[in-house]
């Protein structure tokens, strides 16, 4: 199998229109297409959906679906809000910064900037309750070789505890001395 990248990730809206507005004026999004049916081509229920796709970048593709015959959407209630996100990498910290602003000035709550070790990242919810979180990446050379490294034996370890394991424990540090300097 040769996968060569997401063609596209599709979530739930409310509102397909105000969704679109959303991504274009708050994170420059255009939309790409849409498409619409009465019938779901996949199962033939007749389920009448709208689908539209929205330019993420680099020839990422965020898409939703607006259902107007379904209940209205929710988040999944088991699961906390703060797991399920969508991210989307920015350039540099100051680019960061800058969107958080930006985002800010339109009434937006964001959260952030949070500090990762090898990248800082903001939060805010879209109309429909979704997280999104853009991130900058901070990691310095052989930063990422290290965490590659150590991630089996972080897997394993976690497998054993379900407690969090130490192995990266350096990337703590790192923010501590950052934050504290």
């Amino acid at each position: 199998m040769d996968i060569r990248r997401i063609h596209h990730v599709a979530y739930r809206c409310n509102d397909a229109s105000e969704t679109v507005a959303f991504y274009r004026d708050v994170l420059g999004m255009d939309l790409k297409l849409a498409i619409a049916e009465d019938q779901v081509p996949s199962t033939k229920a007749p389920d009448p959906y709208m689908h539209v796709f929205l330019e993420a970048g680099m020839g990422n593709v965020l898409a939703f679906f607006e259902l107007p015959n379904s209940p209205h959407m929710d988040r999944d209630r088991n699961t906390p809000e703060w797991v399920q996100h969508i991210a989307f990498e920015l350039g540099s910290e100051d680019e960061l910064l800058a969107a958080k602003g930006h985002i800010e000035a339109q009434g937006i709550e964001v959260l952030g900037p949070t500090h990762h070790g090898i990248f800082k990242s903001i939060y805010f919810f879209d109309p429909n309750g979704h997280r999104l979180e853009l991130a900058a990446n901070i990691d310095r050379p052989g930063d990422l070789e290290r965490l590659y490294e150590v991630a089996p034996a972080m897997l394993e370890e976690w497998a054993d505890t379900k407690r969090a394991p130490r192995h990266a424990a350096w990337l703590h540090e790192r923010e501590f001395e950052e934050t504290t300097s």
